[in-house]
């Protein structure tokens, strides 16, 4: 089987959204920059954000290059010619088509933030002109890059893998997969690490202990906290769906190969490249139908461009549903539609949840419950808490419509469904940190009130649009990891291993306990990582006050260190990434390779069950603290104890919905990415094992 003519239309729609992202950052381009200090401060982002990025690609080019060397040895072909030095080069690409996104996304956002100021100083309506088109440039391009390095490897390795074709690439490909993963886990933690140590330092100092506004340019911190939004939101968040989309494309096809045959199997992977190409195609449609009057609400706004973007998308995948699997027998055509429209319903039902809980009376409420700092870190904990139940229900739903539908391939179809429309839905949560950005330059560069109002309006509904997107990164990681999972279950009987996941059996029983243990064991590193690197930010900020003469009463002339600052966050954010990542890596291959594949599989299982709700419940309580301390400013709570007890929530909250919550979205499917590609190698160590006789 070679791959159908519905790729060629996926390679095109590709071209066409790096295309119309080319397009977005021109025009972001082409707006006037502002004054000489706010050039100034954007120029410090910048370089910052550039000089992290690099550094940590530094870094990352290490792990690659050892992770690669390490596929083309212990993954011999046995069953696929070739097979470790294309999973190799695979890998590779993945890695280096993640860290493309990463770069291009936040070159054009960390441009955009100045841009966005001075048009704020004219109106609401032009500011969000430049701030939302600077955001789908990211968009766009996690999009486009996925599909183009996806399909072009498929090209590649269908047409040298054999007589296989598509069904050999389809297991080379694993490795792009897994390079898209590394790559995002170590951009997740790594920049979650900088974003929420700057932001942690410059608040607790500057805000609480030295009470001055936020983004006041005296604090030393702040030009490493408006870093931190880029390296962390931008590169880390696009990075981490860039790889739930290629995850998701490539289970469902693996999966629909496993299910069919002949014209039905051409048709399943037919229909999962058209389904590319119709996502590309809606996203660009939503990007135009964003529309705000001057005053109006750009939430609602942004929510109008996500809807039309759906709406657009199911009804191409019902076109390219009939088209293509109708006239073959005993195959139904309307269901495989049905199947992706499910998965994008529910993921829109967890991203308007997390609205819910993120925004409105809810935030009011937990403001209300602020009147002490106990009240607020118990209040903003029960809501997290709470926040995790109807997403699970609403992610159940997927998984038991999908599975009725089309079996493990219609799950797989709700997994591409849930991202159909990603170019939109990164577009709408990147556009977020350069509103935040946006409003550090106004207060750093003393403009007028109303521009900081203008700039605050964009950046609360970009932190509820922020929590929207993390609830479809949520909901599609669940799924990825679902599919990868049996993909790998997939994987093992090419290896003459079936798996068992007899819950009765002590060894899968022992792994669900080991998986359910990894998210918290990840969760604690993460945060505690923040920490370390928060209180180097802390000291030298309070050093810069104490030792400066001038800097804390804002003496003209005396200036903060603030590269000082952004070098030390760093250097702890890189040292800091290390150890989450590589446990990422290695738990996986060590419970496979010593305690067997069945182990391994009731590992990522209770990775599963209880990863999911820790992030949902991570990611939203530390969006309710934020959105709460802003409501409090907004009314006129500002330097009331009230305030204070808020501050220390949201600081509580930055390490959750940003460095810890995140990551294990990422941690899930690296986990089974993991499995699915060292499967022959997990197989052949755990049969030389002297107890393998016994732990099956």
């Amino acid at each position: 089987m070679q791959l159908p003519q519905e790729a060629v239309y996926a390679l095109v729609a590709g071209v066409v959204g790096l295309i119309f992202a080319l397009i977005m950052a021109k025009k972001v381009m082409s707006k006037d920059r502002g004054n000489a200090e706010m050039i100034e401060i954007q120029d410090n982002i910048a370089v910052g954000a550039m000089t992290f990025l690099k550094r940590e690609y530094r870094v990352l080019s290490i792990f690659v290059v050892a992770v690669a060397v390490l596929l083309a040895v212990a993954l011999k072909g046995d069953t696929v010619a070739g097979l470790g030095w294309k999973t190799s080069i695979a890998f590779v690409v993945g890695a280096i088509c993640s860290s493309l996104c990463g770069f291009g996304g936040m070159k054009i956002a960390t441009a955009a933030n100045s841009r966005t100021t001075q048009a704020a100083t004219r109106s609401f309506n032009e500011a969000l002109n430049v701030a939302f088109p600077g955001g789908v440039v990211m968009g766009m391009l996690v999009m486009s890059i996925g599909v183009l390095g996806l399909t072009g490897l498929f090209f590649l390795f269908a047409g040298t893998s054999g007589t296989g074709g598509v069904r050999d690439a389809s297991v080379i490909m694993a490795g792009f997969s897994m390079g898209a993963s590394s790559i995002a886990l170590f951009a997740r933690v790594g920049g979650g690490i900088y974003t929420k140590a700057a932001d942690v330092g410059a608040d607790l100092v500057g805000k609480v202990e030295a009470g001055l506004p936020e983004d006041d340019p005296r604090n030393p911190a702040v030009i490493a906290d408006n870093v931190g939004d880029n390296v962390g939101d931008v590169a880390g968040m696009g990075a981490d769906l860039f790889e739930s989309f290629v995850g998701a494309l490539l289970g469902a096809i693996i999966l629909g190969l496993a299910a069919f045959d002949g014209a039905a199997a051409e048709a399943a992977v037919g229909f999962i490249f058209f389904a590319v190409a119709a996502g590309v195609v809606a996203s660009i449609v939503g990007v135009f139908a964003v529309r705000v009057k001057e005053g109006g609400d750009p939430q609602a706004a942004l929510r109008m461009g996500t809807i039309v973007s759906a709406i657009l998308f199911c009804i191409m995948v019902f076109v390219g549903s009939i088209s293509l699997f109708g006239g073959i027998d005993g195959v139904e055509s309307m269901k495989w539609a049905f199947a992706m429209i499910i998965g994008l319903a529910c993921g829109m039902g967890i991203g308007f949840t997390a609205e819910h809980y993120t925004s409105g009376k809810t935030v009011e409420g937990l403001a209300e419950e602020s009147d002490n700092y106990a009240t607020n870190i118990i209040g903003g904990l029960a809501l997290g808490f709470k926040s995790a139940v109807f997403p699970l229900l609403i992610i159940c739903v997927a998984i038991v419509g999908g599975y009725l539908l089309g079996g493990m391939f219609g799950i797989t179809l709700a997994a591409v469904g849930m991202l159909g429309t990603l170019g939109i839905t990164v577009g709408v949560d990147a556009y977020g940190p350069i509103a935040d950005n946006a409003g550090g330059i106004a207060e750093g560069a003393h403009l007028p009130p109303e521009v900081r109002e203008r700039t605050d309006a964009l950046d609360s509904a970009g932190n509820t649009t922020a929590a929207i997107a993390k609830g479809f990164a949520i909901g599609s990681a669940a799924l990825t990891a679902l599919a990868l999972f049996v993909a790998y279950g997939t994987a093992l009987e090419s290896y003459k291993w079936t798996l068992s996941l007899d819950v009765l059996n002590p060894i899968v029983l022992a792994g669900l306990f080991i998986g359910g243990v990894v998210p918290f064991l990840f969760t604690a590193d993460t945060m505690n990582a923040v920490g370390r690197a928060a209180q180097a930010v802390i000291k030298e900020v309070q050093r810069q006050f104490r030792d400066i003469p001038g800097l804390r009463e804002g003496k003209e002339g005396v200036k903060a260190d603030s590269a000082k600052c952004v070098d030390i966050t760093t250097q702890g954010a890189l040292k800091e990434m290390v150890k989450p990542g590589v446990l990422a890596v290695l738990i996986p291959l060590a419970v496979g390779c010593f305690l067997g594949p069945n182990a391994l599989g009731g590992l990522l299982a209770g990775s599963l069950v209880a990863g999911v709700p820790l992030a949902i419940m991570l990611a939203n309580a530390g969006g309710a603290w934020d959105n709460a301390k802003k409501h409090i400013e907004k009314t006129g709570g500002k330097g009331t104890e009230r305030h204070k007890a808020s501050v220390v929530g949201d600081t509580v909250g930055d390490p959750f919905k940003d460095t810890s919550g995140p990551a294990i979205n990422i941690l899930l499917k690296l986990m089974a990415v993991i499995s699915l590609v060292f499967a022959p190698l997990i197989v052949t160590v755990f049969k030389l094992m002297p107890w393998s006789g016994t732990l099956q």
